[in-house]
């Protein structure tokens, strides 16, 4: 059968050169372009010119690696070669929008083994490309340019994927001073806790208590559940929409837990919050994003770095030792740190924060709160909850106060550690803007090649922009919920970009052997990310929920 669809398609591609806006003798080959191995398919955008060609096997004879898409200027039969995803055939182009899409029959499996299959759609003019989950074994698709969808049949599962070819908003960052949008504890004004195996929405977007503008298109949120028994798991996602199979947290142990999370704008300004057990849910906002203006932030990413670190001596003054005094403020001179470049104006902090149990593991701390320097919130927030005494680690955007400092505070002693991964500043050169995506699980090592987990470095590499999540090949970052599943201890997770040297920094902790998540921002130059696991073998999730590109 697939020797019949490749002839079939090698003679469309004969006909379809013929149609080329050459000069043109009639019955007669008038010119012959060299494209990669096996070509299938051809389409022609006839308002730029352009003729995009799949090939099946790309740069490799033996269909080893993935498939190339041949872009064809049609004056000068000059070609260039872009990557797509395994085994590409049929092949599409919206003229409006200059899309091109691209059925890949075994997505990003060279080996076919799965045939779970993608779409790689192609900007016209940067030929930058993404790729989207559709059904198993895509091979024709067709476009309505008017409404700007494009229907995809799956041949191995009888479907069809319709895409919605409208390419996400950019968006960059508001931030607002830390505030409670939402506790659901009948004691604090809610309206009781999400009951097992329900969710409930929450109107985010107009909330007169933190200001948040009906503009808000995403959300910063510190997300703390309170359990009344265990939690298996808990979903937060954009109001309106299907609920994904992700996971924001877990507290199989029914311990009080928070995680950060950037979470688009669902119908009304909502999002749906969904709970495996019943628990109370409370939301902390630190900023949202929306769409590009003269008062939005751009964000910069930095190499993953160490800011602070209390119990250590070797620190620049404010930013090592002593430990945090329980109920005593504490001012952290972030621009003291060589983290932070010189010349920069940052207005708010991408941060991964650790609490350490002082004076020794099994101290509690019931909460850590933090704010911009001299603008402390009118209630009380949290950022993270220790209240076994184990070291907790959690992320957190938190804009910049005076100086550029921001304070912590403690309900116990502890000692805190503080890692950057970037900043976000007035737009300018570098500056990247956040695109949503449908929140989606691009690794489950519990379900890649025989399922091992690992320790020490991962390998290979988490290829992120070859998953089909939708996120860009331009993008720079992108916007994870980690999530280990131990066997027993593990000392720390690290997340980092492919390419560099392992920072000094950590992702997560779960020292105690429990499933343990933490929202992580991972810079990345090559679309992929490393991770490593110390002192400890786990499992590791990454789902991802948006990602910054220019």
């Amino acid at each position: 059968m697939q020797s019949v669809r490749r002839a079939l398609y090698r003679l469309i591609l004969i006909v379809s050169f013929a149609a080329l806006s050459l000069p043109v003798v009639a019955q007669q080959v008038i010119a012959t372009v060299p494209v990669d191995f096996n070509p299938i398919s051809a389409a022609i955008n006839s308002g730029t010119n352009k003729i995009y060609v799949t090939n099946a096997c790309g740069s490799d004879s033996n269909c080893a690696g993935d498939g190339t898409v041949s872009v064809i200027d049609g004056s000068t039969l000059a070609t260039t070669s872009i990557t797509v995803g395994s085994l590409p055939n049929g092949v599409a182009v919206n003229s409006v929008t200059n899309r091109i899409y691209v059925a890949n029959e075994c997505g990003n499996d060279v080996s076919c083994n799965s045939w779970s299959g993608t779409v790689t759609v192609l900007d016209g003019a940067s030929l930058a490309t993404t790729n989207i989950f559709v059904g198993n074994d895509p091979y024709g698709l067709a476009l309505n340019s008017l409404t700007n969808r494009v229907y995809v049949a799956n041949n191995l599962d009888a479907t069809v994927s319709v895409i919605d070819g409208t390419p996400p908003t950019a968006l960059q960052f508001v931030a607002v001073t830390p505030c409670r949008v939402i506790d659901t504890r009948p004691q604090h004004g809610g309206g009781g806790p999400i009951q097992g195996g329900t969710h409930q929405d929450f109107s985010i977007a107009g909330a007169p208590q933190c200001g948040i503008p009906v503009s808000a298109a995403a959300y910063s949120l510190n997300v703390t559940v309170v359990p009344q028994a265990t939690l298996g798991y808990l979903t937060i996602w954009p109001a309106g929409q299907s609920r994904p199979v992700v996971s924001t947290l877990n507290s199989l142990d029914g311990r009080v837990k928070a995680d950060a999370a950037i979470v688009p704008a669902g119908t009304s300004g909502a999002i749906s919050v969904y709970a495996t057990d019943t628990t109370d849910v409370i939301l902390d906002i630190d900023g949202y994003f929306a769409p590009v203006s003269a008062s939005t932030l751009a964000f910069y990413p930095l190499p993953p770095c160490r800011v602070a670190d209390t119990r250590k001596d070797t620190f620049p003054p404010g930013l090592g030792v002593p430990h945090l005094s329980g109920t005593v403020q504490r001012d952290f001179p972030v621009l003291s740190s060589p983290c932070i470049p010189t010349g920069v104006n940052p207005q708010a902090y991408s941060f991964n924060f650790t609490a350490v149990p002082y004076p020794a593991l099994g101290h509690p701390l019931g909460y850590l709160e933090l704010w911009p320097k001299d603008q402390m919130p009118q209630d009380p927030v949290s950022t993270l909850n220790n209240v076994t005494g184990t070291i907790v680690a959690n992320a957190a955007i938190v804009p910049a106060g005076t100086g550029g400092a921001i304070t912590a505070y403690a309900s116990d002693d502890t000692d805190l550690i503080i890692d950057i991964n970037g900043y976000f500043a007035a737009a300018g050169p570098g500056g990247l803007s956040l695109y949503g995506v449908t929140p989606c699980r691009v690794i489950d090592t519990r379900h890649v090649g025989s399922g091992q987990p690992f320790s020490g470095t991962l390998s290979p590499p988490v290829d992120v922009v070859d998953t089909g999540c939708g996120t860009s090949s331009l993008a720079q970052a992108y916007v994870f919920n980690a999530t280990v599943v131990p066997q027993g201890g593990l000392g720390y997770l690290t997340l980092w970009p492919d390419g560099t040297n392992q920072p000094v920094v950590s992702t997560l902790n779960a020292f105690d052997g429990s499933i343990t998540n933490n929202m992580a921002i991972v810079p990345s130059t090559n679309g992929k990310v490393d991770a490593y696991a110390g002192s400890g073998i786990t499992q590791l999730i990454l789902d991802i929920s948006s990602y910054f590109a220019p």
